[in-house]
């Protein structure tokens, strides 16, 4: 058993070392999110992740950018260590300047055609979102905590030669961080599953809004019936004194490209018991694929916590156009998203992300297997 620095610290959950997290289940995890974007859609819509895998000894990273029709990802993965402070991947790192408030992303140039320096500043408080539990037959699918936060971006970044200062408060994003049990790395023998006719459906959506002086975040997980897994909608106010607010349960109304899964235009309706009702109309601007290249599970070869021997970094340079149509419908996408919310009798503006995935049969859209269309 071995220490480390962290073990010095008043924070021990178990009676364990820090490196040694309650569970053995191997698809434990703890994963830092950050995107961040400018002013227009003709900017660079950037994305990145951290995860650590205390139970699989790996710790791996990546960004994905989409600028214009590139979609460029750097990936990097290493055998995780005894330190958990220790946040560096090859190329990569994260640097905890003020817990809560002020994080450092970098990652060094040389190592495809992206690179950048970047301080996200908070622009109100992390919040804590509702526990996500789900249970397949037997086991424990999700059981993840995640807290959510908003902020502005400063730096500089770099994608296919073209350097961009990044000054807020015009560069935003948000950030997550989440940590538990959900499926990673190598796909696990499925037992029961493969008689049980275990539904496959994972309907999602994730929004984070960012308005004037309050954000809105959303999140709703469906199964093909439209039985909720996830429902919940609340507004957080950049006053850290004000506590966030219940918007009520969410319906959605999703209008897709024809042809295709992806999403053309959304609204969003939140009622409280009182019948009061919140209305969001959500205008996605530009996608993000992250699924292609970072780990979420389309490639055999990269999954998150998958072993990649002691330290491997690699690239990939590839056109939007060009994607997979069909592979996209088995994936997350972030969309930078445009959206005016008719809250409190008035009409506000505001931007942020919009996540969204149709993976397999979903009655309320018409989709009766994983491949058909709208």
């Amino acid at each position: 058993m071995t220490l480390s620095p962290m073990d010095d610290y008043p924070i021990h959950q178990v009676a364990e070392v820090i490196r040694h997290v309650q569970t053995s289940d191997r698809n434990f995890y703890d994963r830092y999110y950050f995107n961040c974007h400018g002013p227009s859609a003709d900017l660079p819509w950037l994305i990145i992740g951290l995860g650590v895998y205390p139970n699989l000894g790996v710790a791996d990273c990546f960004a994905v950018v989409r600028h214009h029709d590139e979609h460029i990802v750097v990936r990097a993965s290493r055998a995780l260590g005894a330190d958990r402070s220790d946040l560096r991947i090859g190329p990569f790192i994260i640097e905890i300047i003020e817990g809560l408030h002020r994080l450092r992303v970098a990652l060094d140039r040389g190592h495809g055609d992206l690179a950048f320096d970047l301080v996200f500043d908070a622009a109100g408080p992390a919040v804590l979102e509702p526990r996500h539990f789900q249970r397949q037959i037997e086991r424990v699918f999700f059981d993840t905590q995640r807290f959510v936060q908003t902020g502005t971006w400063r730096g500089a970044l770099t994608v296919d030669g073209e350097s961009f200062e990044v000054t807020g408060p015009d560069w935003r994003g948000n950030r997550d961080r989440s940590w538990g049990v959900r499926p990673v790395g190598e796909a696990e023998p499925p037992g029961r599953k493969a008689d049980a006719n275990v539904s496959g459906t994972f309907f999602w959506i994730y929004s984070v809004m960012r308005f004037a002086d309050f954000s809105i975040v959303v999140v709703v997980q469906e199964t093909e019936t439209g039985e909720r897994v996830m429902d919940d909608a609340r507004r957080v106010w950049d006053d850290p004194d004000r506590e966030p607010e219940w918007l009520g349960h969410v319906a959605h109304d999703i209008s897709f490209v024809p042809g295709t899964r992806d999403v053309a235009a959304a609204t969003l309706r939140f009622t409280r018991p009182t019948g009061v009702v919140t209305t969001v109309a959500c205008r996605p601007q530009l996608a993000n694929h992250l699924a292609f290249g970072t780990g979420y599970g389309l490639e055999p070869d990269w999954r998150h916590g998958m072993w990649q021997g002691e330290l491997k970094v690699e690239d990939l340079h590839l056109k939007v156009s060009e994607l997979d149509p069909t592979m996209k419908m088995f994936c997350v996408t972030d969309h930078l998203t445009q959206f005016v919310a008719t809250i409190d009798d008035a009409a506000v503006s505001g931007d942020g992300l919009f996540e969204f995935a149709a993976i397999g049969p979903h009655e309320q859209y018409g989709f009766t297997d994983y491949t058909d269309t709208a």
